[in-house]
């Protein structure tokens, strides 16, 4: 195996994070065992300025459309003009046989395109996907208004999992 060849080089570095779509705790106990399975969560933006919510997969590895070419800095006060969206995580559950939202955990995030600056908090951002990935629903520092753009996204997408869903879900967004 020639060690300084490009190639053999390039197969080395594969070894980062997976994202695995099958169950990684099947028995086998070998690699991917433990892996985090996000199948089941989608990153839903609410932009209470436009009055709207959309879902951008790229958010799930940072590279949302609202992400895209934006340094984001830990401190929210170098970002004074930031433009205000919630990135909450959607969990997607199943009881009964039948899908309800399980899990949903929203997360500050200001963008200022002009400066092309903005302010997360990224521990904030892993913390909660995974709270949200274990059925948790932490909504309390959304204001009303997006609180219930996302109720309304969430209903529209898909009626009948709202209906099957936690009655802590519906307090948590329409109050």
């Amino acid at each position: 195996m020639d060690l300084l060849n490009n190639d053999n080089l390039k197969k080395k570095k594969s070894s980062g994070f997976n994202i695995l779509s099958n169950d990684s705790t099947d028995g086998h106990g070998g690699y991917g065992a433990g892996t985090m399975n996000l199948d089941n969560v989608s990153p839903v933006f609410v932009d209470p300025t436009e009055g709207e919510a959309f879902v951008d997969m790229g958010a799930l590895h940072a590279r949302s459309a609202v992400e895209k070419r934006i340094k984001f800095l830990p401190d929210k006060e170098k970002v004074p003009n930031g433009k205000l969206y919630w990135l909450c995580w959607v969990t997607i559950g199943h009881k009964a046989g039948k899908p309800y939202y399980a899990g949903v955990a929203g997360c500050e995030m200001t963008v200022d395109i002009e400066i092309r600056r903005g302010y997360k908090s990224l521990p904030e951002h892993v913390n909660k996907m995974d709270k949200s990935l274990k059925g948790k629903i932490l909504v309390d520092d959304m204001d009303d208004k997006s609180k219930k753009i996302l109720a309304d996204f969430l209903k529209s997408h898909n009626e009948e999992m709202w209906n099957n869903s936690e009655q802590e879900l519906h307090e948590a967004l329409e109050g």
